[in-house]
């Protein structure tokens, strides 16, 4: 049967379709796709005066796009496509995915809108590797078909811009039983226009305590804290919710908070129906402080003489004295030599060991972060003679300088915005590109490069001088052209071409109406005191990952900058408070807390620690290949043994394995303290500790040759290695091994002990 045409009247059709639109959309598309098969052709005329408003490409076909995930990194969002379609990534550039599209007449059929790929491949309709991204009667299927039969135009030109995105609630905490939430989302645009754009809205979480669903529903696994991510458009808000644990019989403990850091966090406990742990013992806090100040273990003198001692504020004068000591500033040195790349092919062995004696002096100096800083920012000359500009010798192009000043100083991971605007964060990419454009104009006097391989561009040896050139070779890739230089940030001040870039640079980074210097510096110091950052990553600052105590970290930002960005301040500070001092047992409220600092944080030492706590455990200097004269991998400058020796000594070797970075990269993130199975393996068998046991004349030879008690060499053991004396069980079990085996198999008997300590997790591990 053949159905003309002319029977059917816009009237009629506007009848149908409000008919179908109140028993569902679902209904209309299936009667539409019914009467196509029928043989009736409608012209787009036809179709848009069927509709109430027109679909707008970059309003209503966009979202669709991104709620689907078509145009995220691992589809079509990928930098190089997939199937022979190229979507900018979370839609940045409507018009550009509008010709992407359009392109050919596959994807979008105008003439028969029904048979278009945008809509029978996500409905499986036909091959789709992606796998069905929507159904035949959803909302994004009935909007994308209108959209097509109304000719499929981009108004991306036209269309009223999102100007702002909210979510409700902005933050929740609520408590078990209740378990999810509903989100709601409210897009407002330049008209006027309010949306509510749940449905369309794209969301992540920050972790995996709570699940989310496409609607904007949160659901926890378990209590804890978990951010969202919302997205619209170009739009995306962070929303910080709460599960409380179903706790009738909590009661807080109301512990005494020693300075404002506690103020802070365990306003927040209370708050989270969770309780600090207790105290920390002194033999544990005295091993947790040298280690976290200066890198080394205690003595068994120095930890015997701690706990012994009577006084009330022995901890504070403690830490004050751990500041003062030289181990000091070769530990904070040892950190900063990893963020500044201070390795051996770009700077050779004589700039690494200048560059690594000028940050230990500043530490020794007490040289303020943000003068280190601003030295560093505008170093110039020879990098032997003046060795912060190492720093600019280290980055050889404009957008590596650009990517590590912005991640190292203002917390800014700007690498995304290279190409594309940043999905998670505000830089885009004209920000990147004028960002980078102001470190164009460095150049290097190569004074002499004594390179043995010829070939090989990326390796100096020799002498260089950091130059500033007149000439601009650096190149947006998009116009080709030399971008303007300029700061960061439409709030960042203009730069004055009459003056030094690089003093403006620093002013801007280091001065007082940047407070995101001070939270940034702050934050890292507290990671390496605590474990975690406030914000983490460290060097990961946006608004998509706010910190876990906001309060605190500006307070604490405060406080560095009024007191001249002291580095030795701000680690007294945080060190003498409760919070540091807290022990790592789980008092039964704070069991699973890894981010509210409820307790004590274990994390395994650090490589070039731990090394030196074995050779300090067994009394036996360490031996390093490129170093001969240094005993200690806390003080070596450079990373060549490790890295860069065809027959690395047993040593350096282990510092590889155990994860020193090689710096090839401006971030905190390089260094692995991650547990592995070739650790294990050679902390149980590996040729260091089987080494550092057998060596003559070492510990073990020490005590025996003296004239102590099988009691008195094995708290010495103790002491020596885990900073406690033995418990009476441990006592009794190892003094019988060592009576099993007496005259010179008592040697072995101390070395099975000894190994047995130093393979131990209160030996391995920060506690």
């Amino acid at each position: 049967m053949h159905v003309s045409h002319h029977d059917w009247s816009i009237h009629k059709l506007y009848t149908w379709n409000r008919a179908c639109q109140r028993r569902s959309l679902g209904g209309m598309v299936s009667h539409f796709r019914v009467y196509l098969c029928l043989g009736i052709f409608l012209s787009p005329i036809d179709l848009t005066s069927a509709q109430e408003t027109p679909v707008s490409f970059r309003n209503d076909i966009m979202p669709i796009l991104s709620r689907g995930g078509c145009n995220t990194g691992g589809c079509h969002g990928h930098r190089d496509g997939k199937g022979e379609l190229k979507l900018s990534l979370w839609g940045e550039n409507p018009a550009e995915d509008h010709k992407a599209l359009l392109k050919g007449a596959r994807r979008v059929k105008k003439s028969s809108p029904a048979a278009s790929w945008i809509l029978r491949k996500p409905t499986l309709q036909m091959e789709h590797k992606g796998n069905e991204r929507f159904a035949v009667d959803s909302q994004e299927y009935s909007l994308l078909l209108r959209w097509i039969a109304q000719g499929a135009e981009d108004d991306s030109g036209g269309a009223a811009n999102l100007i702002s995105l909210e979510v409700t609630p902005d933050s929740a905490i609520f408590s078990e039983p209740q378990r999810s939430l509903q989100l709601r989302v409210w897009a407002t645009f330049e008209d006027g226009e309010q949306r509510d754009v749940t449905y369309w809205a794209t969301y992540s979480l920050s972790n995996l305590l709570a699940e989310i669903d496409p609607k904007g529903k949160v659901t926890f696994l378990k209590p804890g804290e978990t951010t969202v991510l919302t997205r619209y458009l170009n739009k995306h808000v962070s929303t910080r919710i709460t599960l409380l644990p179903e706790r009738p019989e909590f009661a807080w403990n109301d512990p005494v908070p020693f300075n404002y850091i506690d103020e802070h966090i365990f306003t927040k406990l209370r708050r989270l129906r969770m309780n600090p742990s207790g105290l920390c013992d002194d033999a544990t806090f005295v091993r947790r402080a040298f280690l976290d100040i200066i890198g080394t273990l205690p003595t068994a003198a120095e930890a015997r003489s701690f706990v012994a001692d009577p006084a009330k504020d022995k901890r504070e004068t403690l830490v004050k004295q751990l500041l003062q000591r030289p181990e000091y500033s070769q530990f904070w040195a040892l950190k900063w030599s990893d963020l500044l790349r201070n390795e051996e092919k770009v700077l050779d062995s004589t700039g690494v060991e200048a560059f690594h004696g000028w940050m230990r002096e500043s530490f020794d100096q007490g040289k303020g972060i943000d003068q280190f800083v601003r030295e560093l920012l505008t170093a110039r000359g020879s990098t032997y003679k003046n060795p912060p500009a190492n720093y600019y010798r280290a980055l050889r192009n404009p957008t590596d300088r650009s990517e590590a000043t912005a991640q190292l100083f203002l917390g800014a991971r700007l690498r995304c915005a290279k190409c594309h605007n940043h999905p998670f964060d505000r830089w885009t990419q004209d920000e990147y590109y004028k960002f980078a454009a102001l470190f164009d104009g460095i150049d290097y006097k190569v004074i002499e490069n004594k390179r043995r391989d010829k070939f090989d561009k990326n390796t100096f040896v020799g002498e260089q001088e950091v130059q500033l050139v007149p000439e601009r070779k650096f190149k947006d890739p998009r116009s080709k052209k030399p971008p303007e230089p300029g700061l960061l940030g439409s709030e960042a001040v203009a730069l004055n071409a009459e003056q030094d870039r690089f003093e403006q640079l620093a002013d801007w980074i280091t001065g007082p109406s940047n407070s995101l210097f001070a939270m940034v510096q702050a934050n890292r110091i507290w990671y390496n005191l605590m474990g975690r950052g406030l914000v983490n990553p460290v060097d990961d600052f946006r608004p998509t990952n706010p910190a876990s105590h906001p309060g605190l970290l500006e307070a604490l930002a405060k406080d560095f900058a009024d007191h001249s960005y002291d580095l030795r301040h701000l680690i007294l500070r945080i060190t003498t408070s409760r919070t540091y001092q807290l022990s790592t047992e789980a008092d039964g409220t704070n069991n699973e807390d890894s981010e509210n600092y409820a307790r004590a944080s274990m994390t395994r030492l650090p490589a070039e620690v731990l090394l030196d706590a074995a050779h300090s455990a067994l009394g036996q200097p360490g031996k390093f290949k490129q170093y001969e004269n240094i005993k200690r991998a806390l003080a070596l400058p450079g990373i060549k043994g490790a890295f860069l020796e065809k027959n690395p000594h047993h040593d350096d070797r282990f510092l590889h394995l155990f994860g020193k970075p090689p710096r090839l990269l401006n971030s905190d993130a390089e260094r692995l303290n991650e547990i592995s199975l070739a650790q294990a393996f050679e902390m149980t068998s590996g040729e260091t500790l089987s080494t550092l046991l057998k060596a003559k004349g070492n510990r073990l030879d020490q005590l025996l040759s003296g004239k102590l008690s099988a009691e008195e060499i094995l708290a010495e053991l103790y002491w020596t290695a885990i900073n406690r004396p033995p418990t009476t069980e441990e006592q009794e079990v190892l003094l019988q091994h060592i009576a099993d085996r007496p005259g010179n198999e008592r040697r072995g008997a101390l070395e099975d002990i000894s190994w047995a300590l130093l393979n131990s997790k209160e030996f391995l591990f920060r506690h």
